[in-house]
């Protein structure tokens, strides 16, 4: 169905903190990444609206640390979005050029199109948005009163808005709304009701995948590897950090940061394998946010975020290059400090040393070179709650 005067906003940019808190502490992916097969959900939802309807412009919003990844991956454009779901939703109208535009959650990813179309045919010159809702079946209590369950409506999305009225309603950025019709009755407008489905009931926390997980195919078992190096030259009278460990030594690197050679290239392995970058635009050396900022604080973010975007590791490879220090005394320290760091058993984690002997740069002990190899694949999200159900 073509929708020449429509364009489709998908609300991506939450942090899923209900969900995430909710979940085990070593899964930390936010919802809309979870993979349906290799599709984040947030593109599955997407795909389940433009699957069906031809809409002349797509936008989704993505947190400032998602949104460039996200566009890597969109086929669509993607937009910054800001800390609410209105400044989101603000942000994202910029780019509307159609009178009408449906705004959807990617929580709410399996949208139904007969409620949609029923939409479309509900707007008329009178009315501002058409919401879909779903009733209430049980016998409701609110403060201190008995309400009447069949005048309760849960209110669902998508919701269908015309563009001029959203953006006055949204104007006032000291105000807050939930959704775009509750934004456009406080601004006077008329709302109007269409039957919605439990199809489109909302993915809050992760208790909530029981109810999807039969319409939400497992992810894929592929493994992604990734790759990292670096070198680092000494320098007189620094302390010296290799693998998260304090080294003894009359010298440590020459580095911006605290030079951990080491935990560089593993971060840059781990950004290589799920498509990331490198370590130098998460971290720029010419930032001086970062002058002597501890490695491990950097790998730490680096992985947090692979996590939430829905990888997890599966082991890691570490070749040390050096001909000085003796790196031999504390691989098993480094082994324990960076399991600890990327929340895996030490068995993920292996420790290599070995000179050049005595050849090159190495070898006349001016410097490091670390080369890392990991692999890593996406968070099974659907076992543990298959054996739920």
């Amino acid at each position: 169905m073509v929708l020449d005067n429509v364009s489709l906003i998908m609300m991506a940019a939450g942090d899923s903190t209900r969900f995430c808190a909710s979940n085990a502490q070593n899964f930390r992916c936010k919802k809309q990444w979870l993979r349906v097969g290799e599709e984040p959900l947030w593109l599955v939802a997407t795909h389940n609206l433009t699957r069906h309807f031809s809409f002349k412009q797509v936008i989704l919003t993505a947190s400032s640390q998602d949104c460039g990844y996200m566009q890597n991956i969109s086929p669509y454009k993607v937009v910054q979005g800001g800390q609410t779901r209105c400044q989101s939703l603000r942000n994202a109208l910029k780019y509307i050029d159609t009178p009408l535009v449906l705004v959807s959650d990617v929580a709410r990813w399996d949208s139904s199109d007969s409620v949609i179309k029923a939409m479309l045919a509900t707007l008329d010159e009178n009315v501002a948005c058409v919401v879909p809702f779903v009733g209430v079946a049980d016998t409701s209590f609110y403060e201190g009163e008995y309400l009447k369950r069949e005048n309760i409506k849960l209110i669902q999305t998508p919701q269908l808005s015309r563009v001029e009225d959203l953006r006055e309603a949204l104007k006032d950025t000291n105000k807050d709304f939930s959704d775009e019709s509750s934004a456009l009755y406080a601004f006077g407008k008329k709302i109007a009701f269409v039957q919605g489905s439990t199809l489109m009931n909302k993915l809050t926390f992760d208790s909530d995948l029981k109810a999807h997980i039969t319409r939400l195919s497992p992810p894929s078992k592929k493994i992604f590897v990734g790759n990292g190096i670096d070198v680092h030259q000494f320098e007189e009278g620094k302390q010296m950090w290799l693998g998260g460990v304090q080294i003894e030594s009359a010298f440590g690197f020459k580095a911006h940061s605290d030079g951990d050679v080491a935990l560089h290239a593993l971060s840059d392995a781990i950004l290589g394998a799920i498509g990331g970058g490198d370590i130098g635009e998460w971290f720029p050396d010419i930032d001086e946010t970062y002058k002597n900022a501890d490695s491990k604080m950097m790998l730490d973010n680096i992985y947090t975020f692979a996590q939430s975007v829905g990888y997890e590791l599966y082991n890691a490879d570490i070749s040390i290059i050096a001909q000085t220090p003796k790196i031999a005394p504390y691989k098993n320290a480094m082994r324990e400090c960076i399991a600890h760091i990327l929340r895996v058993p030490n068995s993920r984690i292996n420790i290599k040393a070995t000179t050049t002997e005595r050849l090159g740069f190495i070898g006349r002990k001016e410097g490091i070179c670390v080369e890392v190899c990991v692999s890593m694949g996406f968070a099974d999200w659907h076992t543990p709650i298959q054996n739920l159900c």
